[in-house]
C-alpha cells in the first residue's frame, strides 16, 4: 500500500512539472558596434492546448530609451515530451553608445502572465584619434563622370541619321508637292433615250434625204437598224442579231397589233429590197419612214436616265499615282522610323544625364 501510494505520488509530481510553464530569453552578443544589430530570442515552454500571446512592437519602436526593435519574426513552433516550444527572434538596433538594461519580455500563457529574465547590451562608438587629422579625408567636392565616347556614340549616330532621314522626307514631300496630282472629276450626264437615239437618227436620215434617194438599199438598210437598235434597248432582247420575223414574233407577245403590222410591213418591204432588189415608189418610203416614226412614239419610255460618266484614266496618268502612292508610303514610314529614333535619344539622353 505504501508502495502504491508513493508511484501516485512520483507520477502526479512528474506531471505537474512537465506542465509547468517556462519563458527563456537569450541574446546573441552583449555588445555591438553603433548601428549594428543583434537578436534576442524568447521561447515560451508550454502545455500542448496553451494559448500563448508573445510581445508585439512596431517598427522602429523603441524598447527601451537608445534600443530600437527593428523586426519581430513569425512564430515558431516545436513539439516536446508532454508540452509544446514557442519562439520567436526580435532583431533590436541602437544609434546611442551606452550599456542599456533589456527589461524582461512579457509572455502570456492561458491568461496568465509570465516574464523572462532581464538581458543587458552593450554598444560601442568608434574611437577616433583626434590627434591624427592627416590620416582622415574631409567631404570631397561633386565630380562629374570622365566622358566617354562609348556611352554617347550610339545617341550621337542616331542623332545624325535622324537628320538625314528627315531631310530625305523633306525632298520627298517636295517631290510630291510638285508632283500635282490627277483631277478626278465626275460629270453626271443625262443620257439620252432609246426613243431619242432613234428619233434623232431619223432626223439624221430626212436631212441627208435619203427617203427620195436612188439608192434605197442604203435607206432601207439604215432605217431598219436604227429600228432594231431602238427594239434591243427598249425591250432588252438582241434585235440587231435576229431576222424581221423574229423580231415581230417575239413582239407579238406584248405589242399593239395594229403597230406590229405596220412595222412587219416596213420589215418585209426592207427584206425584198435589199434581197431581191425590189423597187419601191417614193410615197411608199414616206409611208414606211411614218411607220417607224408611229411605232417609236407609241412604245417609248419618258423616264429619263442619269448615269455618272467617270473619265479614263491613261497608262502615263496611272504610273503617277501609282509613283504617288509609293510616295506618300515611304514619307510616312520614314517619320514613323524618326519618331521611334526621336523617342529612343532622349531616353538615352535622360539616362546618361542622370534624370533617370
Amino acid at each position: 500500500m505504501k508502495r502504491l501510494l508513493l508511484l501516485i505520488s512520483l507520477t502526479y509530481v512528474t506531471a505537474t512539472a512537465l506542465a509547468q510553464v517556462g519563458v527563456e530569453a537569450t541574446i546573441d552578443s552583449i555588445q555591438m558596434l553603433i548601428g549594428q544589430q543583434v537578436h534576442v530570442t524568447l521561447t515560451a515552454t508550454t502545455p500542448v492546448d496553451a494559448t500563448v500571446v508573445f510581445p508585439t512592437y512596431k517598427s522602429r519602436e523603441q524598447l527601451v530609451a537608445g534600443v530600437e526593435v527593428l523586426t519581430v519574426s513569425e512564430e515558431k513552433k516545436e513539439t516536446t515530451d508532454g508540452g509544446q516550444r514557442l519562439s520567436r527572434i526580435y532583431t533590436l538596433t541602437s544609434f546611442d553608445g551606452n550599456l542599456y538594461y533589456l527589461p524582461p519580455f512579457k509572455v502570456k500563457v492561458n491568461g496568465k502572465e509570465y516574464q523572462s529574465k532581464s538581458l543587458a547590451l552593450k554598444v560601442m562608438e568608434v574611437d577616433v584619434d583626434t590627434t591624427k587629422m592627416n590620416q582622415f579625408f574631409g567631404p570631397k567636392d561633386v565630380q562629374d563622370n570622365p566622358f566617354q565616347w562609348s556611352d554617347w556614340s550610339l545617341v550621337f549616330w542616331l542623332s545624325v541619321l535622324l537628320l538625314v532621314l528627315l531631310g530625305v522626307a523633306a525632298y520627298l514631300y517636295v517631290r510630291l508637292r510638285d508632283n500635282k496630282p490627277l483631277i478626278k472629276s465626275f460629270k453626271l450626264v443625262k443620257r439620252l433615250l432609246p426613243h431619242q437615239k432613234a428619233m434623232k437618227e431619223i432626223e439624221q436620215i430626212k436631212a441627208d434625204k435619203m427617203v427620195s434617194s436612188e439608192n434605197q438599199k442604203e435607206y432601207y438598210t439604215k432605217l431598219t437598224d436604227t429600228l432594231r437598235r431602238y427594239i434591243e434597248e427598249r425591250y432588252k432582247f438582241s434585235a440587231m442579231e435576229m431576222t424581221s420575223s423574229e423580231i415581230i414574233e417575239r413582239l407579238t407577245q406584248d405589242g399593239d397589233q395594229k403597230s406590229l403590222d405596220e412595222l412587219r410591213q416596213l420589215f418585209t418591204t426592207a427584206d425584198l429590197v435589199k434581197f431581191a432588189k425590189y423597187s419601191t415608189l417614193i410615197n411608199e418610203n414616206d409611208m414606211n419612214l411614218v411607220n417607224a416614226i408611229e411605232f417609236i412614239n407609241q412604245t417609248k419610255l419618258e423616264t429619263p436616265v442619269v448615269e455618272e460618266e467617270k473619265p479614263q484614266i491613261s497608262e502615263a496618268d496611272q504610273r503617277t499615282l501609282k509613283a504617288r502612292r509609293i510616295l506618300k508610303w515611304a514619307i510616312g514610314s520614314i517619320l514613323t522610323a524618326c519618331l521611334l529614333m526621336l523617342g529612343f535619344v532622349v531616353y538615352r539622353l535622360m539616362v546618361l544625364s542622370g534624370v533617370m
